[in-house]
């Protein structure tokens, strides 16, 4: 039988471990809730023309399943995750408000999707694959809330 005190810390230890994995299932959930939702005008495409960008390729690529190296399509999805950040940073400011949040947690998924990319890339292409779809879905996110910020800045102007 334990002592007191070591059953208070096994079950604080039980708590705060299933407290951090109800967080996390929340953190992903909410991610995917963002990125499936649809806006009513789609500016990705737009956006992706005018900068060059090159995630809807990469989708494309990912979707025909023959593709072996991954990390050509890994690198131009880290080329338009830094330039469409970039613009979201230094452009109009107009309706960021609403959703800074939604940016932020989106830009930690991004970065999440990286890790387990690197992480089971040498181990399950398949993995890897649904890494690499999750981060261009979450560039392609980006771009769209840049083109709405863009439109909304025009209309105001």
């Amino acid at each position: 039988m334990l002592p007191h005190h070591q059953f208070e810390l096994a079950i604080t230890v039980i708590i705060v471990a299933g407290s951090a994995l109800l967080l996390g299932y929340w953190f992903r959930y909410t991610c995917l809730l963002i990125l499936s939702a649809k806006t009513a005008c789609d500016y990705a495409g737009g956006v992706a023309a005018a900068n060059q960008l090159g995630f809807q390729e990469v989708q494309t690529r990912l979707r025909e399943g023959s593709f072996v190296d991954f990390d050509p399509l890994r690198t131009a999805l880290e080329r338009d995750y830094s330039l469409i950040t970039f613009l979201l940073k230094n452009a109009s400011q107009t309706g960021a408000e609403e959703s800074s949040i939604e940016t932020s947690m989106l830009e930690m998924y991004y970065r999440m999707m990286g890790a387990l990319y690197r992480a089971t890339r040498p181990f399950s292409a398949e993995a890897a694959r649904h890494a690499l779809e999750q981060m261009s879905a979450v560039v392609e996110h980006l771009a769209n809330v840049m083109g709405e910020r863009a439109a909304l800045a025009g209309s105001l102007a």
